[in-house]
């Protein structure tokens, strides 16, 4: 009898929130899951039964022969924006250097997968490659789907090279899928915990003047998405992985402070969020209006669409 041969994903930036989440789902769907990893302990991979190959996201090496044969590869490496924990959300402020380190770890990234693909035999049927709804710009007069122009500002900036970092695989008949994501809400990491922190205080309110929107998506939603276009073989180009529910910073901040049974009174102004985190602000003051278009067309389904839903789910029995 013959036995099942895997589905083998290549996941880069594996280690982070989506990527860690990706895995373990990955796994549990019965594929075969590589991690690579610029961390030299992989006991944490060890215990989910997922296998890690090291690299430096910028020269080819040993880990290239991973690809040879692979179905998928997910490209979501690159230094955090914000910040890794709230200390550098805080104080690591987007100096010139900053700037430079979160543009080359994207960049770098994209290009080195793409020049493993072009090395090896086998080449993988699908590349999904992360970016962000930052692409976009700032705020918009109008709902943002996937064809709109790119912003130019900084943000839309990085987004841009960091989606064409890897576009060239296209020309090696890799279907080429780009997933912009909002903002992922997990109570394990990214920045929901450190959202909800001052709300937990009793310091919750609107910042700025609270009308910036905030596309946000569920984490369960984020991982089913990227999934659902990575085995949909007529899925290609960018997709915008944010929730259908358009709304606006301060509805979210209010329906966190329900959950989460706190007030939700004391606004804080722009000028301080400013002078605190500098340009780095706009993560906070700046937003999109922008709607998953191409995602529900295809037949994707939200298993959190609405605010209220999402965040009763992750904070449950509050």
């Amino acid at each position: 009898m013959a036995t099942h041969e895997k589905k083998k994903v290549i996941i880069a930036g594996g280690s982070g929130l989506i990527g860690s989440y990706l895995a373990k789902a990955l796994i549990d769907r019965d594929y075969e899951v590589v991690v690579l990893t610029r961390s030299a302990s992989t006991e944490n991979f060890r215990s989910e039964k997922i296998r890690v190959a090291q690299w430096d996201g910028q020269n080819l090496g040993n880990w290239t022969d991973q690809i040879n044969g692979a179905y998928a590869v997910v490209n979501l490496a690159g230094v955090s924006i914000a910040g890794e924990n709230l200390l550098s959300i805080l104080f690591n402020r987007w100096t010139k250097r900053r700037k430079e380190l979160i543009r080359r770890s994207r960049v770098s990234s994209g290009k080195i997968l793409a020049e493993a693909i072009e090395k090896v035999a086998k080449k993988p049927e699908v590349f999904i490659q992360a970016s962000g709804v930052g692409y976009y710009g700032s705020e918009s007069s109008s709902p943002l789907v996937e064809d709109a122009p790119p912003g130019s500002d900084f943000l839309a900036s990085v987004s841009r090279d960091w989606e064409a970092s890897s576009v060239r695989v296209i020309s090696m008949g890799v279907r080429h899928v780009i997933v912009r994501s909002g903002v992922v809400l997990s109570t394990s990491g990214g920045i929901l915990p450190m959202v909800a922190l001052p709300i937990r205080l009793f310091l919750g309110g609107r910042l700025g003047n609270g009308k910036q929107y905030f596309p946000w998506i569920h984490i369960k939603d984020e991982i089913n998405a990227i999934r659902f276009l990575m085995e949909n073989n007529t899925s290609s180009g960018p997709y915008n992985l944010v929730s259908p529910t358009l709304i606006t910073n301060t509805h979210f901040g209010r329906e966190l402070a329900r959950v989460l049974h706190r007030p939700f009174y004391i606004p804080i102004p722009a000028f301080i969020l400013k002078f605190v985190l500098g340009e780095k602000s706009v993560l906070i003051l700046e937003g999109q209006q922008v709607v998953p278009d191409k995602l529900i067309k295809q037949g994707f389904k939200f298993k959190y669409p609405e605010t209220l839903s999402a965040l009763t789910n992750l904070y449950p029995g509050r």
